[in-house]
């Protein structure tokens, strides 16, 4: 039986396939589009799809959307009807969507699919699942565990925000959930505007630059903006919101209460943005830290699935994990809305159709998250060719031992191999690594390779073998979703001088022995990497293990700000000729950049959206 799920229409569009429950394939579309974000119908990832499974749309047996559209519409005329006539503006540019497209989105699946595949697809092959029991599922089902309490907050699905669920064999059951317009996603969002980034795609900096900043506004926020229960449920205080009717995330009332205006885009950052940004992130921390445990308590099961934009919060993750009140933790990778596709696959088949589940032997059926198109060696050397790219093929063990040459004497490198990653995270199929060692290297990736914020910082690609000699952390993170504290004695102790630093000086004080991958308060957000699920990974990072004794890599996405991570062999040459990049290994061909025509550099500084 093959169950096809798609994610569409809101952002992060995605599709995904099982074939009698085992996921065989899923990716985002803005992979194929090359469209940030892209929210459009998934036709170029359900190629993909049914291209893996080996099938046409014809053998499909059920199609499964990720969200239920008249239940959303609902909770769109009801906040309209409770709030009005303030809205109207907002209401007016919503409805035409609505009305035009997304009330009869089973007519606009139908009409697409028969577009992408040449038949109509019955109506009763098309399935809806709820937004939470979609995040539920993909967090639930692939895990290792036979039951589990499953945690899933994000910014609003249908009507709700988090839910609560305990998952038993096949069996997947909501327990809690809070509604709109209370939610925590779109609480940190709110701050993510105010601060200055983009909602739905700069949580991950409001995040990565809160360690230069103090909490100084958190106990404001827990006064002024929410009420925060001891189990972790809340309620927002609206009048210092927008979200509902307006066409911003905060009203005036939020400008007064923090004494500032919101940030423009790409203006300077100063102490106080840095402090809102700590601010938010240890009330995100509190809320799902109190969620968690009440879900301890109220079930008394010891593993933790997690799910939704939140879930990509690893920081958070990793205080829930080191708070104990649950033995394991395991997190969806592509836990925002692309995620939703694989969810609404699996409810289909174990929900919908009644289909028992096959518990994992391994770690758990996600197989990495390698889940994304492939190339063979031959059509790499055609592409590559096809493209203007001088390269020479080398075999596996050359191939490796050039590449831990490079990077031990600093060179940064394009690393494109195997299947492309499913989720935001970059873990070693679509990757930039380096050498952690290097002080220069955090910010020399940063401006001159990735053309981002300086204060950006990179995640540790690590062999799991050797996770816990660098940091305090003994189990497998092979997602990059948990952080971690850089081990005591790998530390740089800092002066009283460095101490005294504030804000963005102190990004140039060297943390530890690995300071390219050490964020300013000594922490890294982890990837375990697996000899079993990335064998080709574990290898280079072996290598330059043999010759440097760390058995650590830098591991960021194979991107430039404003695109997403490269799908195609042509996509990573485009992006090594438009960077510093000194290296880029596709498959087993291997560019040096000085053998390359300078005719096809690149441009991308001025290129980028600004996200």
């Amino acid at each position: 039986m093959l169950i096809l799920g798609i994610s569409a229409f809101y952002h992060d569009s995605a599709a995904a396939i099982l074939r009698d429950g085992e996921i065989v394939a899923a990716a985002q579309e803005e992979r194929f589009t090359r469209v940030k974000h892209d929210s459009g119908f998934p036709k170029n990832a359900v190629a993909y799809c049914l291209e893996a499974a080996g099938a046409s749309l014809s053998d499909v047996d059920y199609v499964a959307f990720y969200d239920k559209p008249f239940i959303k519409f609902e909770r769109l005329l009801e906040t309209y009807l409770a709030i009005a006539p303030k809205g109207f503006r907002s209401f007016a540019m919503a409805l035409p969507v609505w009305v035009n497209e997304k009330l009869f989105q089973k007519k606009l699946l139908r009409d697409e699919l028969k577009a992408l595949g040449g038949i109509l697809v019955p109506e009763e092959k098309i399935l809806f699942s709820e937004h939470h029991q979609s995040h539920a599922a993909s967090a639930f089902y692939p895990s290792p565990y036979e039951e589990a309490v499953v945690l899933t907050a994000d910014g609003v699905g249908e009507w709700a925000t988090t839910s609560l669920s305990v998952g038993r064999g096949k069996s997947l059951e909501i327990l809690k959930e809070i509604h709109f317009p209370h939610s925590i996603g779109l609480l940190y969002s709110a701050f993510t505007y105010f601060t200055g980034f983009k909602v739905n795609s700069g949580e991950y900096k409001v995040m990565g630059l809160a360690p230069y900043g103090e909490p100084r506004y958190a106990q404001t926020i827990l006064d002024n903006l929410m009420d925060l229960k001891r189990d972790g449920s809340f309620r927002l205080d609206m009048k210092y919101f927008d979200y509902c009717g307006g066409l911003t995330m905060t009203s005036k009332k939020f400008d007064d209460l923090f004494g500032m205006k919101p940030r423009a885009a790409e203006a300077p950052l100063d102490q106080r943005h840095m402090d809102l940004a700590a601010s938010i992130q240890a009330v995100t921390e509190e809320v799902m830290l109190r969620l968690a445990r009440s879900a301890r308590e109220q079930t008394g099961l010891r593993n933790l699935c997690l799910a939704g934009g939140v879930a990509l919060n690893c920081v958070a993750n990793g205080k829930i994990l080191r708070d104990g009140a649950f033995d394991n933790i395991w997190v969806q990778p592509a836990a925002g809305d692309a995620g939703g596709s694989l969810g609404a696959a699996l409810t289909a088949h174990h929900w919908h159709l009644g289909n028992e589940r096959k518990i994992p032997n391994a770690q758990d059926s996600m197989r990495g998250s390698y889940l994304g198109p492939s190339y063979d060696q031959a059509d790499i050397e055609a592409r590559l060719t096809a493209a203007g790219a001088k390269f020479e093929t080398l075999s596996d063990d050359a191939l490796i031992e050039q590449l831990a040459d490079g990077l031990s004497s600093e060179q940064a490198v394009g690393w494109f191999q195997g299947r492309m990653e499913f989720g935001p995270r970059a873990l070693g199929g679509r990757s930039i690594i380096a050498d952690p060692r290097s002080p220069a290297m955090q910010k020399t990736l940063n401006l001159k390779v990735k053309y981002r914020e300086s204060f950006r910082p990179f995640a540790p690609a690590v062999l799991a073998e050797d996770v816990s000699d660098w940091f305090d952390h003994d189990r497998e993170s092979p997602y990059m979703l948990m952080v971690a504290d850089v081990r005591e004695d790998r530390r740089i102790a800092m002066t009283e001088e460095q101490k005294a630093l504030f804000g963005i000086e102190k990004l140039n004080v060297p943390r530890s022995d690995i300071p390219a991958v050490t964020h300013v308060d000594y922490s890294a957000r982890l990837q375990t990497v697996h000899r079993e699920t990335n064998p080709r990974f574990h290898a280079l990072i072996s290598a330059f293990k043999e010759r440097t004794g760390c058995p650590i890599l830098v591991n960021t996405s194979f991107n430039v700000r404003g695109e997403p991570i490269v799908c195609t062999p042509e996509d990573a040459f485009h992006c090594f000729m438009g960077t510093e990049l000194d290296m880029l290994a596709v498959g087993n061909c291997l560019l040096r950049k000085p053998d390359q025509d300078p005719s096809l550099k690149r441009d991308y500084k001025d290129a980028f959206e600004l996200d």
